[in-house]
């Protein structure tokens, strides 16, 4: 088992551990900020002596897309996960796509499980857990929200809170994804994998800005677990599923542009469907509002003309036709509506006020999904000397930089 192709890429075979976290959120300000105040020896030494850049991430930038493309090398047109949430159109209903039913490709993870590699997964968020661990033979893949549940039919390995150390978490936390590091450092000393996927919650970076300290305690806390999985021997590449800004008015209040009033205004009450592909259960957060929708609408409509109007509204970024967005964001067609759109930096999109519950929103607002959450770290501890200068890199080359590229 020298190498393995999958979807057009190919891997070489870890002669040593390799993993890769996604660090959910993980704007480069984060890292900057610190490393300027002497916060994170690690992450700066592998700035350092290993490989650095800044990447794009998927569009729309958020958790399900970019996770499954990170693990999977593809965009979504291939792999078929466009958001955390859309109107299946096979039935009609808007549901969770977190379900593998709804997958298009394999995964690097579930391709290397499959020829014999020891592979391991663990996820704080339950919702991904499915997505990322379908296809895996013999592997270990839980979550940090259910790991008091785990169990080795259904997750290849029981008693994780005993194992280390720490009782579950609540998801509202920045324990929860301490506890994905926690665990996977355990793991890779006790029963080291050849291949190890971390994935943390963003829970930190909605509440808290750059510098903020709570999230400095929270960067030197995952520091920390950067060089304990160098000390035992791994390849270590840390990227992000999307970056974060403020979404808030000068007074303080969420800045959005709710869509549905406007398009019941122009074409009628109910006639357009608005949908949301930041929705998840997890919402007290960021209530739901991010800065990407997607809107379907009636047959007789014309679409150009509504994004004409659309994209004079203020604080709206981009609104494409659905050939147009998916050609451009390497989308699947049939997973998205007539009308793409993208609020700005400072500007989120909604569906009308009363479908959205702000009451658990005990800090500013701070989101994603748009263009200006697109860039996000590209680091490894380990320099890649043979990568050429001027390739342009993706969050989901992460992979093929840690296993073909790392020296």
């Amino acid at each position: 088992m020298n190498a393995i192709t999958v979807n057009g890429r190919s891997y070489k075979t870890p002669v040593r551990p390799v993993v890769v976290a996604c660090i959910d959120g993980c704007d480069p300000e984060y890292y900057d900020e610190a490393i300027a105040r002497g916060l994170l020896p690690n992450v700066a030494r592998f700035r350092a002596e290993g490989f650095y850049a800044e990447a794009d991430c998927v569009i729309p930038s958020f958790t399900n897309p970019n996770n499954l493309s990170i693990v999977t090398g593809a965009p979504p047109a291939v792999h078929g996960i466009c958001g955390n949430f859309f109107l299946d159109p096979d039935t009609g209903e808007e549901v969770m796509m977190n379900d593998p039913r709804f997958l298009r490709s394999g995964s690097i993870l579930a391709a290397f499980s499959q020829r014999g590699a020891k592979v391991v997964v663990i996820t704080a968020k339950d919702k991904l857990r499915r997505l990322l661990g379908h296809g895996l033979k013999g592997g270990v893949c839980f979550s940090a929200e259910k790991a008091h549940e785990a169990t080795l039919a259904e997750n290849g390995i029981e008693g994780v809170p005993e194992l280390v150390g720490r009782q579950t978490p609540d998801v509202y936390s920045a324990a929860l994804s301490e506890f994905v590091f926690e665990a996977g450092v355990h793991l890779l000393k006790t029963d080291p994998p050849q291949l190890m996927y971390l994935s943390t919650t963003d829970y930190v970076q909605h509440k808290h800005a750059p510098g903020d300290p709570a999230s400095d305690r929270f960067y030197r806390a995952l520091d920390a677990y950067f060089g304990a999985l160098e000390e035992l021997g791994a390849i270590v590449a840390l990227t992000a599923d999307h970056g974060m800004n403020p979404k808030n008015t000068a007074e303080g209040r969420p800045n959005v542009i709710f869509l549905a009033p406007l398009l019941d205004e122009w074409l009628g009450a109910g006639k357009a469907r608005v949908i949301l592909p930041i929705t998840d259960p997890y919402v007290a957060h960021h209530g739901a509002l991010g800065s990407f929708a997607t809107a379907y609408l009636p047959r007789d409509a014309d679409a150009a003309a509504l994004a004409g109007r659309l994209r004079a509204l203020e604080g709206m970024e981009l609104v494409l036709t659905r050939g147009e967005g998916c050609a451009r964001f390497e989308l699947p067609e049939d997973r998205m509506g007539d009308l793409i759109l993208l609020g700005n930096q400072r500007k989120v999109l909604g569906t009308s006020a009363a479908n959205h519950d702000l009451s658990q929103l005990d800090e500013p607002l701070r989101s994603h999904g748009g263009l200006a959450e697109q860039r996000v770290p590209l680091l490894l501890n380990r320099p890649c000397p043979d990568l050429p200068e001027d390739r342009a890199l993706r969050n989901f080359d992460v992979f093929d930089l840690a296993m073909n590229y790392a020296r």
